[in-house]
């Protein structure tokens, strides 16, 4: 008899462990619909990797993106009086060379193809935009000028979003889990 109680306890055990399991997936799936829904992305809570854009995000932030804003550049945002995370324009998370790999960075302003990138710069290869660094110590020259994204201004379809708000230090532990599993890799 105590065998079928065990047996049947088990069951319930599994049977309460599946429930739990559907709930948190129908929570996900709910929470990426409304996150897609009212941003426009998947993911939009993104965790800074670095002190590129101090003294205004900072590595650890959890920054939200929304991808169904146009992007103000800094040059359009010091014309409208427009500031977003502490100087004129928009921040912006891109695909780096429109690769996986992503950069939070302002919006300086936009090229078109040939136009200088910069004064007494290159040419423009292509139409994009030219982005930099808030922090003045390790980003002293645009992205393009640099090995962030070298010769290459940042096409739109690159650009995954606009930052709209900024959640302080709980993106460490995104970060922390990261370098654990990364070391396990």
């Amino acid at each position: 008899m105590s065998i079928i109680v065990i047996c049947f306890e088990t069951m319930r055990s599994i049977h309460g462990a599946i429930k739990e399991i559907l709930w948190t997936a129908v929570l996900l799936a709910v929470f990426l619909s409304m996150s897609h829904l009212i941003f426009g992305v998947w993911q939009p809570l993104i965790a800074v990797e670095s002190g590129s854009m101090e003294p205004h995000i900072y590595k650890g932030d959890v920054v939200i993106v929304n991808a169904k804003k146009d992007v103000i550049t800094w040059e359009e945002g010091k014309n409208l009086n427009y500031t977003s995370f502490g100087d004129y324009g928009d921040v912006i998370l891109y695909k780096r060379f429109g690769t996986s790999e992503k950069v939070i960075h302002r919006a300086m302003y936009y090229v078109d193809v040939n136009e200088p990138m910069w004064e007494g710069g290159p040419s423009a290869p292509h139409s994009g935009y030219i982005t930099k660094g808030d922090n003045p110590t390790t980003n002293k020259y645009y992205d393009q000028q640099g090995s962030v994204s070298y010769m290459t201004p940042i096409k739109k379809e690159w650009v995954v979003g606009v930052a709209e708000f900024r959640i302080p230090k709980i993106g460490y532990i995104t970060l922390a889990f990261r370098k654990i599993v990364g070391g396990l890799i």
